[in-house]
C-alpha cells in the first residue's frame, strides 16, 4: 500500500542541500524534512516516521555511514540514498555493500535522485 504522501529526511551538513532538497522532494510528491546531523535526525520525532532517508556520507561528528549503521543495530530498515561530494567507487562500494539502496554523487541531477527514489519504494 503507498503511502499518501512518504516522508523522506535528508541528513547533510550542508545548508545548501537542506534548503533545496526538500522543495524538489515536494515536487516529485514527498513530505519532506532536513536535519544538519545524524545526531539531529537520531533525537527527532521524526526517526519512527520517516519511510527513507537521504544521508551525506562525510559530515562532522557521526558520518552517513556510521548512522546507517546504527539504524541496522536499532533495527530500523529505513531505505538509505546516500549523496556525496566524494565520490569514488571505494565509497559507493562499501555503502551499497552496507545495504544502501543508491549512492550519488553530488551534483546529480533531478532524474537520478527520483530513480534513486523509486527503487528505495519499489517503484517501476
Amino acid at each position: 500500500m503507498m503511502i499518501a504522501h512518504p516522508l523522506v529526511s535528508v541528513v547533510d551538513d550542508d545548508e545548501s542541500v537542506r534548503e533545496s532538497l526538500p522543495d524538489l522532494l515536494k515536487e516529485f510528491g514527498y513530505s519532506a524534512r532536513a536535519f544538519s546531523s545524524a545526531e539531529e535526525f537520531l533525537a527527532s520525532q521524526y526517526l519512527d516516521q520517516t519511510n527513507c532517508l537521504i544521508l551525506d556520507v562525510a559530515m562532522p561528528g557521526m558520518t552517513g555511514p556510521e548512522l546507517h549503521r546504527e539504524l541496522i543495530r536499532r533495527s530500523c530498515n529505513i531505505p538509505v540514498v546516500f549523496i556525496t561530494a566524494q565520490g569514488n567507487d571505494k565509497i559507493r562500494a562499501s555503502v551499497l555493500e552496507l545495504g544502501a539502496v543508491e549512492c550519488l554523487s553530488k551534483p546529480f541531477s533531478d532524474a537520478a535522485l527520483l530513480g534513486a527514489l523509486n527503487a528505495a519504494f519499489g517503484v517501476c
